[in-house]
């Protein structure tokens, strides 16, 4: 029960932080969301910090990985709205826009866990 509730509070927070920067970021009138962008992108770096300082150390607990990993990181980061996202621009049509934002949020995606994963073994 312990463990469910570190995820729902974790995944809350993430969700919220989202939420505000899609606000800020996302405009209907460019064609690319980068709110959502921005928020996975983030996401996937700071999962790759996270995870890598649980593997390098172990000075995160279980507990601490699964609320900051699998909570935060999990409402935080949304492939439901990036999938949703991409349909709306090929159902009007904005090809560019799709292939520039799915294969960018792909490629740096995997970049930031990477990324991350390094920061932490330096």
């Amino acid at each position: 029960m312990k463990q469910l509730l570190l995820v729902f509070v974790g995944g809350g927070f993430g969700s919220v932080l989202r939420f505000i920067i899609g606000k800020f970021l996302n405009n209907t009138e460019n064609g690319i969301p980068y709110g959502t962008f921005v928020a996975n992108i983030l996401g996937s770096l700071l999962i790759g910090i996270i995870l890598g300082i649980a593997a390098k150390n172990n000075t995160l607990t279980s507990n601490q990985t699964l609320f900051l990993a699998t909570g935060f990181c999990g409402g935080f980061t949304t492939f439901s709205t990036f999938a949703y996202e991409n349909h709306v621009m090929l159902k009007s049509g904005d090809f560019t826009s799709f292939a520039i934002y799915t294969i960018a949020s792909f490629i740096i995606g995997f970049l930031a866990v990477f990324f991350g994963m390094y920061l932490v073994k330096s």
